[in-house]
């Protein structure tokens, strides 16, 4: 358990440097309406979430409905330009990077990660890692069935090849929040 804790601070200590938000929660429920208040606050119409079960999609929907919020599920490239907060559920996190990393062999889930302005990401405690390669197994297996696509996530996007100029949001979302989600696993 320590050690797990020791893992979470350290995600928590380097994703300051890659300007995300992290909060730790409890619930599914409790991400869900983190993603509608984020959503509301920076003035979101919408919330695209593809991939989350029926029970949970139900959840969200009732949550973005009583909100005035509009939920994007599938076919989220028709919602390109409509898109403003992508709802995933990452695979694992590595601490040492503040890095999330996501199967988006999905291509909706590609969409929802890369062009809504605000990216929300739920990441399980049990599935963070110190390194890169504590991965190599897991990722190992799952490479085996292509293809694949693996997005490794740290942070907002960023870019400085404009002149040298840092640049948030250019290539992707401009905010990253990492909602650190307390499972029976860890």
């Amino acid at each position: 358990m320590a050690e797990q804790e020791a893992l979470i601070q350290t995600m928590k200590e380097k994703a300051q440097g890659v300007q995300t938000k992290v909060a730790e929660i409890k619930s599914l429920h409790e991400a869900f309406l983190y993603a509608v208040d984020v959503t509301k606050e920076q003035n979101g119409a919408t919330i695209a979430a593809p991939g989350l079960d029926e029970e949970n999609l139900a959840s969200l929907g009732k949550l973005c409905e009583e909100k005035g919020l509009e939920l994007l599920t599938a076919n989220l490239r028709d919602h390109a330009s409509e898109m403003h907060t992508g709802f995933t559920i990452a695979d694992w996190g590595i601490a040492e990077t503040a890095t999330l990393v996501q199967d988006s062999s999905s291509e909706d889930l590609r969409i929802a990660t890369m062009l809504s302005e605000t990216h929300v990401a739920v990441l399980p405690r049990s599935r963070i890692k110190l390194e890169a390669m504590s991965l190599e197994e897991e990722l190992s297996r799952l490479m085996k069935s292509a293809p694949r696509y693996l997005a490794f996530i740290s942070g907002a996007s960023r870019t400085a090849d404009i002149e040298r100029v840092l640049t948030i949001g250019v290539h992707g979302p401009q905010e990253l929040h990492v909602l650190i989600l307390k499972d029976d696993k860890a």
